[in-house]
């Protein structure tokens, strides 16, 4: 098959969070297969660079097998303002290539790239499935204006979908209360490439690099520095720890980029009291967020709202008891008390009732560990989900040739 995936961040924006990573493995699993895949995405590479520094109006790169065209934004501003990728070329050039493709992979719902080639797509023929990863609720900011963007393209965007994948039951019923039917959306999670987690850094490298004494439990959180991720909640939680619950051995540890919370975080943790054991270490990657998650005795997703977190499979991949708030998907992906824990969503104090239970019970904290691994290698193999959406591709195409 011809594929074209269109995104409006693509690796090396990892900046953007989870999904750039979910479209790359499916993209590349993809080529693997002997399909033919190409990505259009932005030169963005976070909210206030690019990837290129070309004046092109695009850049085209093969990465890992895939064909990727970079298109030039317009300007970083509302990239870093709105979330909004204006690229000027990218009309022109995909009128002249859609008819090669026999399927297109829209990722993410409110993007002016998916109005743009589902509007090509269907004037040449060609079938488009919608994947929204989580961002049909019109949560955190600017909801005026994605209540706005889905009267005037957002539910044609929908309509005209062959199919919608849904990453859990939760996202499918999100998809229905906008109209979609139900035998429309087909229900498919995100995956992990587990080849990635076969040969793993060191314990204790992590803590070495970053001079966290050996005898010290770590509490990570890794993922993006967003009122909306609960980074908060999660600060309030671990001064409760260190104050209220009186545990001293425990070091909090946030791990992502800036997406608009971090100088705020930082001003709570000098007001809790709690910035001389808590580190926030920035964007990790590669071998070096492995290390994190090795070294780490609790991963906690602290979520207001959440799609299907990228971050909680590389828990699991790497054995590590996950705490997170019962919000959307996170009450479904998680088995409370098997493969995590589960507090009520903005509670601080329950959530560092789950912290003080797994930081003094190793051996409970260790057989939950074990039983996430075992989980995520029997659900959620990249292999298991691309064979999945391959499927729902012929479909595609098969109704549209009718």
């Amino acid at each position: 098959m011809r594929i074209l995936h269109v995104i409006s961040y693509f690796p090396p924006a990892y900046a953007f969070g989870g999904g750039p990573r979910v479209a790359y493995l499916l993209a590349r699993e993809l080529a693997k297969r002997g399909h033919e895949v190409t990505v259009y995405t932005t030169d963005a590479k976070d909210p206030y660079s690019r990837i290129w520094d070309e004046k092109a109006p695009w850049v085209e790169r093969e990465v890992d097998g895939i064909r990727v065209v970079y298109f030039k934004n317009l300007t970083m501003l509302t990239v870093r303002k709105l979330r909004l990728f204006i690229t000027p070329a990218l009309p022109v050039f995909a009128q002249k290539e859609m008819k090669s493709f026999d399927v297109v992979h829209l990722h993410d719902f409110r993007t002016l790239q998916n109005i743009v080639i589902s509007r090509i797509a269907y004037k040449h023929g060609v079938p488009y499935l919608l994947q929204a990863h989580g961002t049909i609720p019109r949560v955190g900011s600017w909801k005026i204006l994605k209540l706005l963007y889905d009267v005037m393209f957002g539910y044609r965007l929908l309509r005209g979908a062959s199919r919608v994948i849904a990453l859990t039951s939760t996202e499918a019923e999100q998809y229905r209360s906008r109209g979609v039917p139900k035998e429309k959306i087909a229900i498919i999670p995100n995956g992990i490439d587990l080849s990635e987690y076969t040969s793993m850094p060191s314990k204790g490298s992590f803590k070495k690099k970053f001079s966290i004494p050996e005898d010290k439990k770590v509490i990570l959180y890794l993922g993006r520095i967003d009122w909306v991720k609960g980074v908060d909640i999660l600060l309030k939680a671990y001064a409760y720890l260190m104050e209220k619950m009186d545990y001293k051995n425990a070091v909090l540890v946030i791990v992502g980029p800036d997406d608009g919370y971090l100088s705020e975080a930082k001003a709570l943790t000098k007001s809790l009291g709690i910035s001389n054991s808590t580190m926030f270490i920035g964007p990790l990657y590669g071998i070096n967020k492995l290390a994190a998650y090795i070294d780490s005795d609790i991963c906690v997703l602290p979520s207001r709202h959440e799609g299907f977190p990228v971050a909680l499979l590389e828990a699991y991949a790497c054995g590590k008891p996950v705490i997170a708030s019962n919000v959307e998907s996170l009450s479904e992906l998680i088995i409370d008390g098997e493969t995590g824990l589960l507090f009520t969503s903005e509670n601080f104090k329950q959530l560092a009732e789950k912290l003080i239970y797994l930081l003094n019970g190793e051996d409970e904290a260790v057989k939950i560990g074990r039983k996430a691994r075992m989980l995520v290698e029997e659900k959620y193999s990249i292999e298991k989900i691309v064979h999945m959406i391959e499927e729902l591709y012929m479909e595609a195409i098969y109704k549209n040739s009718l």
